[in-house]
């Protein structure tokens, strides 16, 4: 078993004019770990998953991926190392089929069309969108949508997926879908690190939970040390 840390941040901040959206960040994340990110809106969950997936330059620290200092990587780089992502608001291409969506993440690996296809019904069928093959994204319901980012993602055959609100916006039967679908995820030894504000979705099935407030992380810890933690509490309650 590989006790390296996949993912490494050290000291991560990120500015934007004066403005700090994350300050002083350091966790770690092992191979096939779930960790659910969580914080009041506006605690810079968002911009340190850009800052991880390259759409962001961090403005100090320094992230390593498999010991690798991939620290201001662009998202292209990113993704070819295995980092994948998916969008708090939904980003699929509208006008094509659910199958060419997801054929676009799996042409990183997959050259040939064909292999891309193959692939891209793999994922399809993985996230239970087989039926949908040929419909435009645009037709697809919510949470459909974001299922088709999932496999999106998953195509490009990633060691890390980024997942940012994947629950939101969901009934509590696709609640439970979704959570079922991280946890197969897990299973395939894939490392998920979700931004979540549903928590009955996501505190069942995280290994481990990091808490932002403010830009800065308050609490490093199981989803039941998280549950009892006064500075958790008071960030989300108030004092």
């Amino acid at each position: 078993m590989n006790t390296a840390p996949l993912l490494a941040v050290d000291g991560l901040g990120k500015a934007f004019d004066g403005l700090v959206a994350n300050r002083d960040i350091s966790f770690v994340i092992h191979h096939g770990e779930i960790v659910g990110l969580i914080g009041p809106n506006g605690a810079g969950k968002t911009t340190l998953f850009n800052c991880l997936a390259g759409f962001h330059t961090p403005t100090t620290g320094r992230i390593a991926f498999e010991g690798r200092d991939v620290t201001g990587s662009t998202p292209e780089a990113a993704a070819a190392l295995g980092i994948a992502r998916t969008f708090q608001i939904v980003r699929v291409f509208q006008s094509m089929t659910a199958l060419e969506n997801v054929m676009v993440g799996a042409m990183l690996r997959n050259k040939r069309v064909a292999e891309a296809r193959d692939r891209a019904e793999e994922e399809l069928a993985f996230v239970g969108l087989s039926h949908r093959a040929d419909t435009p994204a645009s037709d697809l319901t919510v949470s459909e949508q974001k299922r088709l980012e999932v496999a999106r993602a998953l195509a490009t055959e990633p060691k890390l997926i980024l997942l940012d609100e994947v629950m939101a916006g969901l009934n509590p039967t696709e609640v439970r879908e979704a959570s079922a679908l991280v946890h197969r995820i897990h299973q395939r030894g894939i490392a998920s690190i979700i931004v979540e504000h549903v928590m009955e979705g996501i505190m069942p099935i995280a290994h481990r939970m990091l808490v932002l407030d403010y830009g800065a992380k308050i609490a490093d810890g199981t989803p039941a040390e998280i549950a009892e933690n006064p500075a958790v509490i008071a960030a989300y309650l108030g004092e």
